[in-house]
Parts: structure tokens; C-alpha cells; sequence
């Protein structure tokens, strides 16, 4: 196997669970929720941090922003021993039904075929980017468990933020979508590639029907939320402690 050239770790140093965010800063809000936490690398801004919750190994990671980037950190997470990799994200409400501060557990992910996804592909087909059952179920467990208000259904990662004209929500809503996000159909993609259980957990920053937005601070309570019911699930997932490296 490859080693990673972008996290400078070694194999060890990485849980075999992970939990993996866009946002530096909502890495470090998370790893200030682990017991022995420790800076495992700092490498071109992808935060990596080793610690426990509950008792059970589990790193957190900062992706960055898109598919390419986040493409990059999940392919070296597992490199380095990483079999269970969860999103922590933000997303975009595409339905008036999914309200800013709520939760989404993406039961699947749309994408534009083309970019990375034909040069993993080798051709132009959409792969089934979806998650790992044993991991959609448990966090929609945990999510019901700490009364959070969730909401199940497919999402669609955008590769353009500011590309979205007004009838974005409409016609991706129109296709079954709930949210637009980044990075979900890389990582489920990439999870039934490569063999890690894959999932996400999004909360909703902003609303594409209504074009309201909050802050991160704003959405900090909600996000700690979100942290707990992901660390919860997780320490749950059943997974061989052998590897091939």
C-alpha cells in the first residue's frame, strides 16, 4: 500500500475510527471533547488529532474544502489504518422542510459525473454513493436516542459553492435531494472502493429556499450535538482490529 504524503503520521497514529470535518476549527472543537488527545500533524491544514471517547480510539481529521481535497485525506486516512471514517459537515436546505439548526443523515449522494469521479471511474458513470448501513443505522439511533431534530434522505455534493443559481434548490429538490453539501459523494464513493465503512452526519448552515444563513457560532450548541451523537456512533461500529497495511 501507498504511504500518505500530505498527513505526516505513521500507521499507528491513526485510530481505525474517525471522525473527519471540513472546518479546522470544528476539528479542534471536537478534539477538545476526547480524553488524551494529542497533535498528530499539522500538515498543509489537515488537523489530526489521536485521543479517546468513552474508552474507544477515535482521531479527528480536518478534510478541507471539496471532493479533491477531502479525496486526498480519506485515501491517506486508510493508508494509515482508518476503517470507519464519518463526515461531520454543514449543508445547504434544499426543501422547506429541512430548517437551519436541523440535522441530516445522508441516506445517499448525487453528484456531476466527470472531475475526480471519471478519473477514479475511468469512465463516465455514476457509482452508488451511498453509506455503510451498519453506520446510516446507528447514527439515526443516536440521533433519535438524543432527541435531535433529523431528517433522512439522499443529498447532492456540489463541486461549485457559489455556482448555485436560484433554481438549484428546485430542481435538485425536484431529483429527491433534501441538501446540498461537498464531500459526501466522494467519501461513500471512495468508502465502497477502497472497503471503510463510510457515513455523514450534516448540520443545515443555510437555506437555499429561503437564502438565510447562520453563523458557526451561531450553530455551536447544535454542533456539539452533532459531535456527540457522531462520537456515539462510532465507538459502536463493530470492526477487526487486523489490517492489511
Amino acid at each position: 500500500m501507498r504511504a500518505p504524503v500530505h498527513i505526516r503520521a505513521r500507521v499507528g497514529d491513526v485510530a481505525e475510527r474517525v471522525l473527519v470535518a471540513g472546518d479546522p476549527g470544528r476539528v479542534d472543537l471536537v478534539a477538545s471533547m476526547l480524553s488524551e488527545a494529542r497533535l498528530v500533524s499539522t500538515s498543509r491544514g489537515f488537523n489530526v488529532y489521536t485521543g479517546f471517547y468513552d474508552g474507544v480510539r477515535v482521531s479527528v481529521v480536518a478534510h478541507g474544502v471539496g471532493g479533491p481535497s477531502a479525496s486526498i485525506v480519506f485515501e491517506e486516512l486508510y493508508m494509515l489504518g482508518a476503517r470507519v471514517i464519518v463526515r461531520l459537515g454543514t449543508c445547504g436546505s434544499l426543501v422547506e422542510s429541512v430548517d437551519i439548526g436541523d440535522i441530516v443523515i445522508p441516506t445517499g449522494a448525487g453528484y456531476y459525473p466527470g472531475g475526480l469521479y471519471y478519473q477514479y471511474m475511468g469512465e463516465h458513470v455514476c457509482a452508488p454513493a451511498v453509506p455503510s448501513f451498519e453506520l446510516l443505522k446507528l447514527l439515526v439511533e443516536e440521533a433519535s436516542r438524543s432527541n435531535a431534530r433529523y431528517h433522512l434522505g439522499p443529498v447532492v455534493s456540489s463541486d461549485a459553492f457559489y455556482a448555485e443559481d436560484p433554481q438549484f434548490a428546485s430542481r435538485w429538490s425536484s431529483r429527491g435531494a433534501i441538501a446540498v453539501e461537498m464531500e459526501c459523494a466522494t467519501l461513500f464513493t471512495l468508502g465502497n472502493i477502497r472497503g471503510f465503512k463510510a457515513g455523514a452526519l450534516l448540520v443545515v448552515s443555510d437555506s437555499l429556499v429561503t437564502w438565510r444563513h447562520a453563523t458557526s457560532e451561531e450553530l455551536k450548541e447544535t454542533m456539539v450535538k452533532a459531535a456527540l451523537i457522531v462520537l456515539n456512533a462510532i465507538k459502536r461500529v463493530a470492526w477487526s482490529s487486523q489490517r492489511t497495511v
